[in-house]
């Protein structure tokens, strides 16, 4: 048998602070307080000044909050196969950046209007120039995951990966888009 390992008081201090955080799942009655260190009052001033701050931030709604969730195999599985079809497609190859995001913005707009599941974003690979470094290949192969993960696409996309080599490969993605309003 192990024998019982005690809690430093920085770890006991670290410890509370993350337990005061935690929100319940239900009303429950409140554990008795636990005996507070002077490390914990130091804590507890630091902790008090974030939940503050957190509070004057606004509050988001819940697509925003909620993590995008890649296709699942199935769906991956049926669209890579041509069994589901890709409701919308946009090509974002030669645009600028500023172009590229424009673009995006308005075509995942208008393809939840019109209903569509899934889209294909074609950025293209990018090119390799023997004057560049290779870690600036494909800007917009790098930058759309990037954009489609802020919060102002939230309202449009549920998730998103890369998509088969048949349609692009790593060059293009497919998006799952939310059901429109």
């Amino acid at each position: 048998m192990s024998r019982r390992r005690y809690l430093s008081e920085e770890e006991r201090a670290l410890w509370s602070g993350f337990a005061r955080s935690i929100k319940p799942l239900r009303h429950t009655q409140e554990p008795p307080p636990s005996p507070v260190s002077k490390a914990a009052v130091v804590g507890d001033a630091a902790a008090s000044r974030a939940q503050r701050a957190a509070a004057q931030q606004p509050t988001r709604s819940a697509e925003e909050s909620t993590p995008l969730a890649p296709l699942g195999r199935r769906l991956r599985r049926r669209v890579a196969r041509g069994r589901e079809p890709i409701d919308a497609r946009i090509d974002l190859h030669g645009l600028t950046q500023a172009q590229a995001h424009t673009a995006l913005s308005r075509f995942l707009r208008t393809a939840q209007a019109d209903g569509a599941r899934v889209a294909l974003v074609v950025t293209g690979k990018g090119t390799q120039r023997a004057d560049r470094e290779a870690s600036e290949r494909g800007v917009l192969r790098r930058q759309v995951p990037i954009w489609l993960s802020l919060p102002e696409f939230r309202p449009f996309v549920l998730g998103f990966e890369d998509a088969h080599a048949g349609h692009g490969g790593q060059g293009a993605l497919y998006v799952r888009l939310r059901r429109g309003r």
